[in-house]
């Protein structure tokens, strides 16, 4: 009989208990005796969300095929359990044995948003560990970090031992086998580290030193002792058809965020937006073959009883063979009441073909993100998005039954002007406008819905757009009101809805994204302070992270508002993604002059993605 870590008492008191109890369906149950190595893997985010992930899910799955080793898993509890565990001094445990998380070997913590830092260290708090690494000794875990936002670890580089850059799938193995050996031989956790430190994708932060200069900028990046590499190189999965993929995903007693099973068709994208931080990093585009995405949706949908399977990837559209697996789940899965879900879709012919098939058009709305409302800011970001395209995809759409559609915008964009911004509310104006041409009066369901949204730009590492000024929180502010004055001009204003995004959160968003190791004290004042689930409007408090900032002298005009020169050195430029700084320089004077470059199967536009030697790079 499994012992519950919180008892009846607690569980009854606290909202969703279903997060903290396990036992869900497929999750994986081992002899802790018998294994040689015990792995937290934590998502920092209410269970919903964690569970949602697929990155933990491919790597619970991977570790748990291995038999010395045991993954477990971990979620940050809810505000209500946080303070019951805090006041009862209850460490924070794992779903699968209830045990402690610090009697564990490592900590493995995945970074999706940077939002989510301080409740990395509630994690480490609640663990009963020290927040910093400097100061845990032997009997704690191995802190480790992975996933987007390691790709400028420095902000919170002095909260973990190690960060993994790149894909899981490549380098773990390699890793666990480097801790048991030196365990075997009676290392200690700096003898570890230092071997951790040679393997590729491995990033040991206590190594290496960084000095200032006067002005506050970076002056060198450099290892601390010998041996210690002084760049750390991504690990890319190049053969994607041949490597780990769940056919037993975990399936949770309450709704999760992503309730349906998820099959990743390819990994990395082609377009080349200048603005998009994954386009970048994931590099070069790699696909699944059809008879692995076959194989593994049949498996999953059986082994889950999910009644719904989504397609995903940065970029569904632009998978070779997308027409050949949505026809098989048609032709396999018709009658018997599975439906297929297509995000992140370019609207064409084909795709509204296919989503009148699978998706209840009175319930579903259709969504657009043409980030920028006039074209010329749509070739500066090079969207490859035309107007024409718009609205050829909107008016196949109307005459397909649908008259909903969400438009996604970005404010704050490099060279944005007045005339861009007013033609957010422009180009939905008109678009509410070619219903109304294009479908006659008897045939309408109804009005036409266009929800247009703005998110506010914040320039992430390895864009073409790292090096660029962002609006200050009043800035954000004025263009939206602005874009909002214009939605109230428009003809068909009953037709339109408009709402942003909150700008305390993404000027913040800005200074994590950008920062270096000296913001890392401002996160754990903020901490101190209460702040909390940041990335949650109800419980992110601005005026205690303001404070924060000021007590540790940390300047929003030096991380998010100067222009940075090309020559300067980033916090995140010891990180090797095989994109060079040259590709992204001369993406950046592109930009400037709005000039379009043509996605990766229209031509090689030599970002430095084929040293890796597979995907899209090698297609031809």
């Amino acid at each position: 009989m499994r012992k519950l870590a919180l008892s009846d008492e607690i569980l009854l008191s606290v909202d969703k208990p279903a997060r903290y109890i396990g036992n869900e369906v497929n999750m994986v149950k081992k002899d802790v005796q018998a294994v040689d190595i015990r792995f937290a893997m934590c998502f920092p985010d209410v269970y919903e969300i964690g569970m949602s992930h697929l990155g933990i899910q491919i790597l619970y799955d991977m570790f748990n095929q291995w038999e010395d080793v045991y993954c477990e898993r971990v979620y940050s509890p809810w505000i209500d359990l946080d303070k019951i565990m805090r006041e009862q001094s209850i460490p924070l445990f794992t779903m699968e044995s209830q045990d402690a998380v610090k009697d564990f070997d490592f900590l493995g913590i995945t970074i999706q948003y940077e939002m989510c830092y301080t409740n990395i260290l509630q994690i480490l708090d609640l663990s009963q560990m020290p927040l910093l690494a400097k100061e845990r000794g032997e009997e704690f875990p191995i802190v480790i970090g992975g996933g987007p936002c390691v790709y400028n670890p420095e902000p919170i580089a002095d909260f973990f031992d190690l960060f993994y850059i790149g894909e899981g799938e490549i380098s773990y193995r390699k890793l666990l086998d480097v801790y048991k050996e030196n365990k075997n031989a009676g290392g200690s956790k700096k003898d570890f580290l230092r071997k951790a430190a040679g393997i590729e994708g491995i990033y040991v932060p206590a190594f290496y030193e960084v000095t200032y200069k006067e002005d506050g900028r970076i002056a060198a990046f450099t290892p601390v002792e010998e041996g210690i590499p002084a760049t750390v190189k991504k690990t890319p999965v190049l053969s994607m058809s041949d490597t780990y993929y769940p056919t037993k995903p975990l399936v949770p007693y309450i709704k999760a965020t992503q309730d349906r099973v998820v099959l990743e068709v390819q990994r990395g994208c082609i377009r080349g937006c200048r603005f998009c931080q994954a386009g970048m990093i994931y590099r070069p585009t790699r696909e699944r073959s059809l008879e692995f995405l076959k194989e593994h949706a049949k498996a999953m949908l059986e082994s889950t009883g999910y009644e719904e399977i989504s397609l995903t990837s940065l970029s569904s559209s632009d998978y070779s063979q997308l027409e050949g697996i949505v026809n098989f789940l048609i032709e396999e899965y018709n009658g018997k009441g599975i439906n297929i879900s297509l995000p992140s879709l370019r609207i064409d012919a084909f795709s509204l073909d296919v989503m009148s098939k699978v998706q209840d058009i009175k319930k579903s709305s259709l969504t657009f993100a043409p980030e920028a409302g006039s074209q010329r800011l749509r070739n500066v970001i090079n969207k490859g998005l035309t107007k024409e395209d718009i609205f050829w995809g909107a008016a196949l759409a109307f005459h397909g039954g649908w008259n909903r559609v969400k438009l996604y915008f970005m404010l704050g964009l490099p060279t944005e002007t007045k005339e861009d911004m007013e033609g957010i509310a422009l180009l939905s104006d008109e678009i509410a406008r070619l219903y109304y041409d294009e479908i006659p009066k008897e045939q309408r369901k109804g009005r036409v819905q266009i929800t247009a949204s703005s998110s506010f730009f914040v320039p992430k590492p390895f864009t073409p757009f790292q090096w660029v000024p962002m609006c200050t929180k009043e800035e954000f502010l004025q263009r939206a009101y602005l874009v909002n004055d214009k939605f109230h001009e428009m003809l068909n204003r009953k037709s339109l809805k408009y709402n942003w995004h909150e700008a305390d959160v993404t000027v913040l968003e800005g200074l994590l994204a950008r920062g270096d190791r000296r913001v890392g004290g401002a996160i754990l004042s903020a901490y101190q302070k209460g702040c909390l689930y940041d990335s949650w409007s109800e419980s992110f408090q601005n005026d205690l992270w303001m404070e924060a900032l000021e007590e540790n002298h940390i300047s929003l005009e030096f991380y998010n508002t100067r222009t940075r020169e090309l020559d300067e050195i980033l916090p995140w430029d010891f990180i090797d993604i095989g994109v060079t700084k040259e590709f992204l320089i001369r993406e950046w004077k592109n930009a400037q002059e709005e000039k379009v470059t043509p996605n990766c199967r229209q031509r090689c536009s030599g970002c430095g993605a084929n040293v890796f030697g597979g995907g899209i790079c090698y297609e031809n």
